[in-house]
């Protein structure tokens, strides 16, 4: 663990104050300004009490997860809530690993436009298929990650979101080594699934780069949008019937510069925009997690976003899988127009991205990420007892009062 020198401006820390497992201390935060023709989403796992949700991990019937309880000094009450993975407090030293099942979307606008992750395309992916890409992005595939950095921390070599996690929580972890880490593998890939997307639930529009597809959301998956449709489930449901998914792994739906409009097959104009991702938890015989997330080469958002969408749900997967892990409230960042309640580590630095990271010839674009610290207070445990994992946040989160 090598320390890249740089110059920060030291802030006098009162003492660090134990409440079961950690408490912060609060100051206040910066305000990145919103983003508004695309957003992220969520889902929450509901009528699910804590103790089933425990049960299920003990009996290793869902994937892994660790609770947690801390005291936030941002406003003095206690919050407990699970994440993927063991637990990193009192200085864990283990690797936990969830098989991942990349689910390919192939779809085909009622004008016969097709958009599809598994062909490839010389004009827009430089002759590769999405899947090709993403699953050599550093999402899946090693790579050395300094955070912040600009003079920070080499907090080792592997996945961005298992560094990052690493990074969040490194002032346990860091005693222990190289010793733990939370990764995705194996990674398999399921045959594509071809979806013909009825007149009126989806059309597709000219982009910077080939063909945007925009899908009725409310028709792919109403446990996000709402409405009537269950595509994605219906999907899920006969994976899970054939044994290539279940409980124990997460499937990923990938689409290929395809997002989902909150309703009909709109432009995705302000003010509502577009989700180019979302990750949800489903109840049944054990808790089913899952995300969807567009791979992005048609500049729709910006150029050379890629694999940033992926990165965004990939994170809050990890530090909130069942969408409801309560904090303090924060708003008025990144995408969070109102007041936001829960650990979404992605939502408050929407729009910004962490320095390009470059693997295979290609150059992969992934978010930064908001630290635990700075939904909670501080001193931070993260990193340098920083609070986002490239620095653009230097302190917690402003208190938000009303949307």
């Amino acid at each position: 663990m090598k320390r890249v020198l740089r110059r920060r401006l030291l802030l006098l820390i009162p003492p660090l104050f134990f409440v079961f497992r950690v408490v912060v201390f609060a100051q206040s935060g910066p305000m990145p300004e919103e983003q508004g023709h695309r957003y992220y989403t969520y889902g929450q796992l509901r009528g699910v009490s804590h103790y089933a949700v425990m049960r299920a991990v003990a009996d290793a019937t869902t994937i892994p997860m660790f609770d947690y309880s801390v005291t936030a000094s941002r406003d003095g009450n206690t919050y407990s809530g699970v994440m993927v993975g063991r637990s990193p407090f009192f200085h864990g030293a283990r690797t936990t690993s969830i098989p991942v099942v990349i689910v390919p979307i192939k779809f085909t606008m009622s004008n016969g436009v097709v958009f599809d992750p598994t062909a490839p395309d010389d004009a827009c992916a430089g002759g590769s298929t999405a899947i090709d890409l993403l699953e050599n992005s550093p999402l899946f595939s090693p790579a050395a990650f300094t955070m912040p950095t600009e003079g920070g921390m080499e907090v080792g070599t592997g996945q961005y979101v298992d560094e990052f996690q690493r990074a969040n929580f490194w002032q346990y972890v860091s005693v222990t080594g190289d010793r733990f880490h939370t990764t995705l593998g194996p990674i398999s890939a399921a045959p594509v699934q071809s979806v013909k997307v009825p007149k009126g639930r989806g059309k597709s529009y000219a982009a910077a780069c080939g063909r945007l597809g925009a899908i009725d959301g409310q028709w792919w998956d109403s446990k996000i949008f709402g409405g009537g449709g269950n595509r994605a489930e219906k999907i899920l449901t006969a994976l899970t019937k054939q044994g290539l998914i279940g409980p124990t792994t997460l499937p990923i739906f990938v689409f290929y510069n395809v997002v989902m409009d909150s309703y009909g097959d709109s432009d995705c104009s302000p003010p509502g925009g577009c989700a180019l991702g979302y990750h949800n938890a489903l109840p049944g015989k054990s808790i089913q997690t899952y995300i969807t997330a567009d791979y992005d080469t048609d500049g729709f958002a910006r150029p050379e976003l890629n694999s940033a969408p992926l990165s965004h749900e990939l994170a809050e997967w990890m530090d909130d899988p069942l969408g409801n892990n309560p904090v303090p409230t924060y708003g008025h960042v990144g995408e969070v127009a109102g007041c936001q309640k829960n650990l979404e580590v992605a939502d408050p630095l929407q729009g910004i991205e962490f320095p390009p990271v470059t693997l295979n010839d290609t150059t992969y674009t992934v978010q930064e990420l908001a630290f635990f610290s700075w939904f909670y207070g501080g001193p931070s445990v993260a990193v340098d007892e920083t609070f986002s994992d490239n620095d653009t946040f230097t302190s917690p989160a402003f208190p938000c009062s009303k949307d």
